[in-house]
């Protein structure tokens, strides 16, 4: 009596940045998921921004993997081809978006703030603020370590924070989404880091394209207005 061969089990899904993937049995299609933000559903992603849901699987959680990490990189270049020099340095944090309530309620008194950004030689990332308040002008550091993904790492010191480069032009802006757990909510924030305190109309016009694409509303955005009496070499 031949004995049949077993059929393929189902693979665990591989989580990619905003992207969750399964693979079917064998011989079935790759079906990607990208979570909705500022939400927690998780929405197909569709045949037309990458077509991820026609590619055939080539193997189980690997294959699976390297063909969703593909479709991701396809639909985010600048977070693909992240060279991490480029980020080193000082930036001017020049616009917010958050669905945060104390954000909300406190953003008409939000001012541009500074951050500097030092590559560790693992890869990891450590971040200097420092952030104008009514009380002050405050400073603060954190080490953020990579996840694996392109341009994603995070600090277990602050919340367990998750933060993406999801664009940039390598060398005068850049966008970085924020996630952290708090109180048993995942809080959610967009920052537009420019070399400089004033980014050009298309650069604005592009960060707050992105925040609306990712559920904020023009209530959740904020244009921070420049400021002097606070800065890292102040502090």
């Amino acid at each position: 009596m031949t004995t049949l061969p077993k059929p393929a089990p189902a693979a665990s899904p591989v989580q990619l940045g905003t992207q969750r993937c399964w693979g079917g049995r064998r011989g079935g299609r790759a079906r990607c998921y990208k979570a909705g933000s500022p939400g927690t559903a998780l929405h197909p992603v569709g045949e037309a921004r990458g077509g991820c849901g026609k590619m055939r699987t080539v193997g189980l959680s690997l294959g699976l993997a390297l063909l969703c990490l593909l479709c991701a990189e396809a639909e985010d270049p600048g977070a693909a081809g992240l060279d991490k020099s480029q980020i080193e340095g000082k930036w001017y944090i020049i616009a917010l978006a958050s669905d945060s309530e104390s954000y909300l309620r406190k953003k008409d008194e939000l001012k541009m703030a500074t951050a500097t950004i030092a590559v560790l030689g693992e890869g990891d990332l450590k971040v200097s603020f420092a952030i104008p308040t009514p009380e002050g002008c405050k400073k603060s550091e954190a080490i953020y370590k990579q996840t694996g993904v392109p341009g994603e790492y995070y600090s277990p010191e602050r919340g367990n924070k998750t933060a993406q480069v999801v664009d940039t032009d390598g060398k005068t802006y850049a966008v970085i989404f924020a996630s952290r757990a708090k109180d048993g909510k995942t809080l959610h924030m967009l920052r537009l880091y420019s070399r400089t305190q004033e980014a050009s109309p298309k650069i604005t016009a592009q960060f707050k394209k992105l925040a609306r694409e990712k559920s904020f509303t023009n209530e959740m955005i904020k244009m921070l207005p420049r400021q002097e009496e606070c800065s890292l070499d102040d502090v």
